[in-house]
C-alpha cells in the first residue's frame, strides 16, 4: 500500500493541499473551503490513500482548527513549522515567492524529508486549559482598559486625587464623595459608575478562571506554582504552549524556544550576546512576569540577579541572566513532572526523559527552535535528573 504525505496550506476560509508520495512525486492537489462542505469533500478526495499522514503548516497557529478537526475525524497529523516549509519552498523554488499551491507543496515535500516532526494527537485537557489561559488574559486587558477609563473619569470628578492604580473599594469612595450639579458633571459620575460595575464584574471572572485553572494544573499533576513567581495563570500559559516536553532535547532548545538564550554577537577580539527576539513570546513574558516577581522578593533570585550586577552586568542584562535561568529551572520541573508520570511499554524520548515521546497535544507550539546559547548543540542526551532534594525551589 502506497504510503502518502498531504501537505497542507491552511486559511481561515480555505485550505490548499497537494498529495506527494515518499520520492516526493505529486500525486494529486486540490483548494476546498474549510466549512463542513469542503471539509467532507477534502476528507473524500484524500480517501483514494488510504496510508496518508496529513501535513499541516501551523498547527499552533493559523492551522489550529483545522489539524484539530482532523484528529476528530480520526486522521494522522503532524504538524510543520512554518520555518521548515519556507526552506524547503526556498530550495525547491530557488526563490521565496508565495501561492498557496507553492506552499501546500512545500510543506508536503518538507514532511517527506524532515525525521522529527511533531505528530499530533487530542488532548481535550490541554485544550481546554489553553482556552482558560486565554479568556483570563483576555479578561486581563480588559480590566486594564477598564481600570484606565475609570481612572480618566475620576481625574476630572476629583482632581488632584488619582491613583496610579486603583482597586474597586477606592473607586467607590471616592465616586461616594461627589456629587456634581452641573449636567457634564452628573453625566460623568453615571458613566464612572458604570464601569466600576464592569470593573467588578471582570474582576469577579478573573478570579474565577483563576480558581478553574489552579485545579486543572493541580489535575496535570504540575508542581510549576511551587517555583516562586510562578502561579496559575503561569503555569497554565506554560503548559499550553509546550505541550511535551520531550520535543525539547534538552535546556537549551527549551531556552532558545522560550527566547530566554542570547545570541552570539562577538566580533573580533569582543565577546558579547545580544538579546533574542526569537521563540515564543507569550512564554517568554510569563518568564519575565517569574524574573521581575523574584527580584522584588527576597527570594534565591534576587541574590543571584544582584551578584549579576556586582559582576558589572548592566540590569536589563542581569535580568535576561535571571530569565535564562528560570527558564532552565522551569525545563527541569517539567522533565521532573513528566518522569513522575510514566507511560508503559515506552523508551526514553529525545531528552532521555522516562516515558516521554514524540506525541503533543495540537494546543502545543511550535517544536522546532532556533539558535540558543550553545552556537552548535550536540546530539541529545541525558542532561537532566530529578533535584537531590524536594525543597521548595525560587529559581
Amino acid at each position: 500500500m502506497e504510503h502518502v504525505i498531504i501537505g497542507v496550506d491552511p486559511h481561515k476560509l480555505s485550505a490548499t493541499i497537494e498529495v506527494v508520495d515518499g520520492q516526493e512525486r505529486r500525486l494529486g492537489h486540490g483548494r476546498f473551503t474549510t466549512d463542513k462542505a469542503g471539509f467532507a469533500a477534502m476528507r473524500k478526495y484524500a480517501r483514494s490513500w488510504p496510508s496518508r499522514v496529513w501535513a499541516v503548516e501551523g498547527a499552533n497557529g493559523v492551522g489550529r482548527p483545522l489539524a484539530q478537526r482532523l484528529l476528530e475525524a480520526g486522521e494522522d497529523v503532524v504538524d510543520v513549522p512554518a520555518k521548515l516549509a519556507a526552506r524547503a519552498r526556498l530550495l525547491d523554488t530557488g526563490h521565496g515567492r508565495k501561492t498557496d499551491a507553492h506552499d501546500a507543496h512545500s510543506v508536503a515535500v518538507a514532511a517527506v524529508r524532515a525525521k522529527d516532526l511533531r505528530v499530533l494527537a487530542v488532548d481535550p485537557q490541554l485544550e481546554v486549559l489553553r482556552m482558560l489561559v486565554e479568556r483570563r488574559e483576555t479578561l486581563t486587558r480588559r480590566r486594564v482598559q477598564t481600570v484606565t477609563r475609570l481612572q480618566a473619569l475620576l481625574a476630572e470628578l476629583l482632581p488632584g486625587q488619582a491613583k496610579k492604580d486603583i482597586t474597586t473599594g477606592q473607586a467607590k469612595r471616592m465616586l461616594a464623595s461627589v456629587r456634581p450639579r452641573d449636567l457634564a458633571g452628573k453625566t460623568r459620575r453615571r458613566i464612572a459608575a458604570e464601569e466600576l460595575a464592569e470593573l467588578i464584574a471582570v474582576e469577579a471572572k478573573m478570579k474565577t478562571a483563576t480558581a478553574e485553572l489552579k485545579i486543572l494544573v493541580a489535575e496535570r499533576g504540575s508542581h510549576l506554582t511551587d517555583m516562586h513567581g510562578v502561579g496559575p495563570v503561569v503555569a497554565a500559559r506554560i503548559l499550553a504552549d509546550v505541550g511535551d516536553v520531550a520535543r525539547f532535547a534538552d535546556r537549551n532548545r527549551f531556552a532558545s524556544w522560550t527566547g530566554t538564550a542570547p545570541l552570539d554577537a562577538s566580533s573580533g577580539e569582543q565577546n558579547r550576546h545580544r538579546l533574542s527576539r526569537a521563540g515564543n513570546r507569550r512564554v517568554n513574558h510569563v518568564i519575565h512576569i517569574a524574573a521581575i516577581s523574584q527580584i522584588r522578593t527576597a527570594t534565591d533570585g534576587q541574590a543571584y540577579y544582584r551578584r549579576q550586577r556586582a559582576e558589572g552586568k548592566k540590569p536589563l542584562e542581569a535580568l535576561r541572566c535571571l530569565k535564562r535561568r528560570i527558564s532552565d529551572t522551569i525545563y527541569r520541573q517539567l522533565v521532573k513532572d513528566a518522569q513522575a508520570l510514566p507511560v508503559e511499554g515506552m523508551n526514553a524520548g529525545p531528552g532521555g526523559q522516562r516515558g516521554a515521546s514524540q506525541i503533543s497535544s495540537a494546543a502545543g507550539s511550535n517544536p522546532h527552535t532556533g539558535a540558543s546559547d550553545r552556537p552548535l548543540p550536540g546530539p541529545a542526551q541525558t542532561t537532566l535528573r530529578p533535584p537531590a532534594t524536594s525543597r521548595k525551589t525560587h529559581l
